[in-house]
């Protein structure tokens, strides 16, 4: 029998329940809408697909650029100066786009791709030469094959007579090689991004703020898509926090200079993906600036030895809460990660790993490249998602924690040593480090504690141990008992729980207190540090019983569920565009998805035809439970849920499950 890979909540430090309540059984994310997530703002304002209407203001291009020369004006005062600025090479290519455009053919004008310049103060002084004297041209910076020279691009922008517009080629089909001056290939399929031009009006904020409602894909995959389309990066999306992925979730996203109305083009050409709720705003999101999230999960195939017993667990959860774990994360590629340990084929490896995977695909293209090099592979990997490993480490030690805590003193009470937040911070005794953590219910390249140089002062607290002058008071109880995330300036308990942090570390070969192999960014010691809190209480608790026959049948509604209820016209232009992926997923079998099955087919997102839960008598009648609640940001619903059923949250378990 093969070797199960998966990692097992015990393993993972899970082991403990706030509550002797007896659990039932039920199945979780058997639709993606059985699991929706809303970001709650900082006003606490809730994040959700309203409209697609664009708003007031209007943002068309200034006077100034109406006016500015196209491609068939006379340019030789300019070409002369382009030329003692970058050559007579560069000089004649130029020259040759500007014939092309002059002539009518912009269509057929393809790039220019300038000669390599290492010297960025001069690649800037270029960029600006074409925005004072050629702002009807667009210019980015593209790197040669190689991947170490740099050179400018240049090509026909929206000033150009029958020129492309602003975010170039927006296919995202596969580009056209060609030959550099250097006879060197390059491959024109990188957007373009032409948001330094001057032509924003004044009166409008430069960020426009809009809600991404995304189905089946991570915040990052969804801004992808998106930044594809309009010739942008995904890092030029801002957004509080990542969301989980096999999932409907709605959030706030900010991204510069770009128009509604050109964002808003693309809802009939997304997939699984809808955005709305336009404004323009002043400042961007970053990670971090959220209250925490709204959830609405339903739970199917429910059994219990009687509805009382239901109703007792339910209601137990909304008032005694959980234990702040940090929940499992899913793995889709285990198999083609031993396939590759076992083979060693990087080739089929890469073939094989999906395109998000940006991590492993990056280990595996290094290694490809330097055999045996794994520092530098692991240095391969963007830095925000490297950090991810260290954070993951630190969540494991933190579990372990938590669970020896409970073990050891329960639930009842803070003790003496404890950790907790300060109410009153006593000079000297408290230190204050970073408190961020992960947020929303699953980790990814994005989800990462915040370092501090991004995170707002208000969340930054100072904790203290807690005394038996403390205990005499009253002052503290287990709501406020914290654990830390180990690092450099964390605090650790005075009543032997930090053992538990040294002694795991140990048996891996870690040191809480010193780098020994001399990598900064991979020790614990490059950490601040940080803490969370043990125990939490879902917020705003509600849940429903009902019953359902069809599996299929959506028994909770989205946000374009309701815009189809209360705007039918509207809707229905909207749920065209996806009826196609409606249909697959839900003509799904029984067997459940869970958080668990990359492979099930379509998408819900979009408008459920029917809201009945159940047509025929014939069918058996099932139970669901349909909970809501509130949760900070660094709360895990799955660890919620884990409370509710008493039964484990993991892949191999949940795979069993029927509906």
């Amino acid at each position: 029998m093969a070797r199960s890979t998966s990692l097992t909540e015990a393993e993972a430090g899970i082991t403990c329940f706030a509550s002797s309540l007896p659990g039932f059984r039920g199945v979780l994310k058997h639709r993606y809408s059985d699991f929706i997530v809303h970001e709650v703002a900082r006003d606490g304002s809730v994040a959700r697909l309203t409209s697609f209407d664009l708003p007031d203001e209007c943002v068309d291009v200034s006077e100034e650029d109406k006016a500015a020369p196209s491609a068939d004006a006379d340019h030789s005062q300019a070409l002369e100066s382009f030329r003692a600025l970058c050559g007579d090479a560069d000089c004649d290519a130029l020259k040759g786009l500007l014939e092309k455009a002059s002539a009518g053919a912009e269509a057929d004008v393809s790039p220019v791709i300038l000669s390599p310049d290492a010297d960025k103060a001069h690649r800037s002084e270029v960029h600006n030469f074409f925005k004072r004297s050629f702002k009807f041209l667009v210019t980015d910076t593209v790197e040669h094959n190689d991947g170490v020279q740099r050179c400018i691009r240049v090509r026909l922008g929206s000033g150009a007579r029958g020129g492309r517009g602003g975010g170039g080629r927006s296919g995202g089909g596969r580009g056209r090689k060609r030959k550099n001056m250097g006879g060197s290939d390059w491959r024109d399929d990188r957007p373009f991004d032409s948001r330094g031009s001057t032509s924003w009006p004044n009166h409008v904020g430069k960020f426009l703020r809009f809600h991404l409602c995304k189905e089946n894909k991570d915040t990052q995959e969804a801004l992808g898509v998106i930044g594809k389309m309009l010739g942008l990066q995904s890092r030029s999306f801002g957004f509080a926090g990542t969301k989980d992925k096999r999932a409907v979730t709605t959030q706030q996203v900010t991204v510069f200079k770009i128009s509604a109305n050109r964002l808003a083009a693309l809802n009939n050409r997304l997939f699984g993906i809808k955005v709305g709720n336009f404004s323009y705003v002043k400042e961007g999101l970053v990670l971090g600036q959220l209250m925490g999230n709204r959830f609405t999960i339903t739970l199917r195939g429910v059994v219990a030895e009687s509805e009382d017993i239901i109703k007792a667990s339910v209601e137990g959860l909304g008032k005694n809460g959980f234990i702040n774990y940090y929940g499992l994360q899913r793995d889709d590629i285990r198999e083609m990660r031993e396939h590759y340990k076992e083979h060693g084929d990087i080739d089929m490896a890469l073939r094989n790993f999906p395109r998000h995977l940006v991590a492993e695909k990056a280990i595996l293209q290094c290694l490809k490249k330097c055999p045996g090099n794994y520092l530098q592979a692991l240095k391969s990997i963007p830095r925000t998602l490297r950090m991810m490993y260290v954070h993951s480490y630190q969540s494991y030690l933190w579990n372990h924690a938590a669970s020896a805590r409970v073990e050891k003193y329960g639930i009842s009470q803070a003790v003496e040593g404890d950790l907790v937040y300060s109410k009153e911070p006593p000079p000297g005794e408290a230190t204050s480090v970073d408190t961020s953590e992960p947020c929303d219910d699953q980790i990814n390249s994005s989800d990462i504690d915040l370092c501090s140089e991004t995170l707002p002062e208000e969340t930054i607290q100072s904790v203290k141990i807690v005394d038996s002058e403390d205990l005499l008071k009253g002052v503290y109880s287990f709501e406020d008992v914290v654990l830390p995330l180990p690092g450099s300036q964390a605090l650790f308990p005075g009543n032997g729980i930090a053992d538990i942090y040294h002694e795991l570390a140990k048996k891996d070969g870690i040191s809480l207190t010193e780098n020994a192999h001399g990598v900064k960014e991979f020790s614990i010691t490059s950490m601040k540090g940080g803490y969370r809190r043990v125990f939490q209480r879902p917020i705003d608790f509600e849940w429903e019983l009902m019953t359902y026959t069809d599996d299929t049948a959506s028994l909770a509604e989205t946000d374009l569920d309701v815009l189809s209820r209360n705007k039918p016209t509207k809707a229905k232009e909207v749920n065209e565009t996806i009826s196609s992926a409606i249909s697959n997923a839900q003509s799904h079998d029984s067997k459940v998805a869970g958080p668990l099955d990359s492979s099930m087919p379509g998408s819900e997102t979009g408008l459920v035809e029917e809201k009945s839960v159940g047509s025929s008598d014939m069918l058996a009648r099932k139970l669901a439970i349909k909970l809501a609640f509130t949760l900070p940001a660094s709360s895990y619903a799955t660890m919620a849920i884990r409370e509710l059923l008493k039964t484990s949250t993991s892949v191999t378990y949940q795979k069993t499950l029927d509906c």
